[in-house]
């Protein structure tokens, strides 16, 4: 059984990525990321050390092109070790519909950036890199799902939002039960940064000790937990580290440790695919990647010039995006009260009690304590800049106000809607519901085509027409719009875009 390990290089010998990605060179000597050696800096107080080097491994094993003998792909069967579309029917010892945990997809890529590569590195991709999943293995290929690649931009974001709104959803249900012993009863209206994830009911079945029966059915939006899942199209992953290693799994067949522990789980001969550490530093890199922009900021910092029609265009069509109802969902901007991004995550919900692999995470140096951590408002590595007066300004951190508060501009809800039958999946494996979807952040929207949930929509136009469900009348009243007004709205959506001034990481 072989044992793998993993790329660790100087900044000097990054390659430089600009559309596509520049692949390392698999013959280099690899050593797998240690998590204790990460969590000794932590201890010993060099944290921004920690995470700086967490960063660089991060972008080298996203850039990274894996062999065999390091662990990509999978025993699919037939002789096969890649694969792109589910194949449930080789069910065979060893082969695809056996593997552990059990594929979604896969395996079918070298690399991250196999994918993940326009308009830029760390990108979204084109239909070509749609994944082609069947969780159930129905075998059935209309009840495949198809999902298109996102982007993998300022990661941080989603993630510490959902954890403050969950806090707060929390917060609420602990005080609908207090109140309930109480008084009898209680019934709360759930809601977090302004956005309302329905009703709760508790209703108290004995007084002592208090016994409280939780009804959830008037929740929306939101799983019963009331932990905000900001991650995967569905909604259904809570954290980046989740959704990461979920990744390396079904499209590259690389299996972290944490994942399966020192089994061969799709027994392609090769085990430790991915160390501890290695899952740290993907999901750090991921996290502190510099946050999109969009034309207007560009041009007020003098990196970009717009024409007067431009800029009028686009103000206009930001202004009828909030009045025809798009910002309902599409949040433009949600405050953020402690911008410190930690990988592990201390909040609940966010932090794991047993491993995937059954080990408990300290066992593995995955504590709160030694966490690796960085301010989003300041510590991004990419797109420090200096503007035309000679000013620094750092152009891949959050933005903030007068204050010093943080403030995202992420375009989302991080809620499931209805999006109606038009938008339906052919399955609903899961059990979320087949019409349902988590708002897409619209931060970078206007290079991340072709769009929506499998790249059906070639034009931002084509994709606002095509929703349905609880933005059915507000797709309505945009269909109805003069062509002027349709097109400023095309043209706000376009401006908001992904930058890079170093195109390096």
């Amino acid at each position: 059984m072989k044992r793998t390990s993993h790329l660790i290089l100087t900044p000097g010998a990054f390659c430089v990525m600009l559309i596509g990605p520049c692949l390392a060179n698999a013959e280099e000597t690899l050593v797998p990321v240690d998590q204790h050696e990460l969590n000794a800096l932590v201890e010993n107080g060099q944290g921004a050390e920690a995470f700086a080097r967490a960063f660089e491994a991060g972008d080298v094993l996203s850039e990274f092109s894996f062999t065999a003998d390091q662990g990509v792909g999978a025993n699919v069967g037939e002789s096969r070790r890649f694969t792109r579309i589910p194949r449930a029917d080789l069910n065979g010892p060893g082969e695809w519909a056996t593997h552990f945990p059990s594929r979604e997809g896969g395996a079918n890529a070298l690399s991250c950036l196999s994918c993940h590569n326009a308009p830029y590195a760390n990108g979204g991709g084109g239909v070509a890199a749609n994944v082609v999943l069947d969780p159930g293995h129905s075998g059935d290929p209309k009840q495949y799902l198809e999902r298109n690649t996102t982007s993998l931009f300022a990661l941080s974001v989603p993630q510490r939002l959902a954890e403050e709104m969950s806090i707060e959803l929390e917060l609420q249900r602990d005080d609908a039960q207090a109140r309930a012993c109480s008084n009898g009863s209680a019934v709360s209206s759930l809601s977090a940064k302004d956005v309302f994830f329905g009703t709760l009911v508790v209703t108290r079945t004995r007084v002592d000790p208090c016994v409280l029966d939780v009804d959830t059915t008037g929740i929306a939006g939101v799983d019963g937990d009331l932990v905000v899942k900001p991650f995967g199209w569905k909604g259904n992953h809570a954290t980046l580290r989740a959704f990461t290693r979920g990744a390396a799994h079904n499209e590259l067949g690389l299996q972290a440790t944490e994942l399966v522990g020192m089994q061969d789980g799709d027994f392609d001969g090769v085990i430790n695919e991915l160390s501890v550490g290695d899952v740290t530093a993907l999901t750090v890199y991921m996290a502190a990647l510099e946050r999109p922009v969009s034309r207007l900021e560009l041009a007020e910092l003098g990196w970009a010039t717009l024409s007067r029609e431009e800029t009028d265009a686009i103000t206009a069509g930001k202004q009828q995006f909030a009045e025809i109802g798009c910002t309902s969902c599409h949040t433009p901007r949600m405050a953020l009260n402690d911008p410190v991004f930690r990988e592990p995550s201390g909040v609940k919900g966010f932090s794991e009690d047993l491993l995937p692999d059954g080990s408990v995470p300290a066992a593995r140096g995955l504590t709160a304590r030694t966490a690796i951590s960085f301010d989003m408002r300041s510590d991004q590595p990419n797109n420090r800049v200096r503007l035309k007066d000679g000013r620094p300004y750092h152009m891949g951190a959050l933005q903030t106000d007068p204050s010093g508060a943080a403030f995202a501009e992420w375009y989302s809800d991080l809620k499931r809607h209805d999006m109606g039958p038009g938008l339906a999946d052919p399955s609903d494996p899961l059990g979320l519901g087949a019409t349902m979807f988590l708002t897409r952040s619209l931060a970078g929207v206007g290079m991340s085509g072709p769009w929506l949930h499998d790249g059906r929509a070639t034009t931002l136009n084509e994709a606002i027409l095509a929703h349905g469900g609880e933005a059915r009348a507000i797709r309505d009243t945009y269909a109805t719009l003069p062509d002027q007004d349709r097109s400023d709205i095309v043209a706000f959506l376009e401006n908001l875009i992904v930058f890079k001034a170093n195109p390096t990481h």
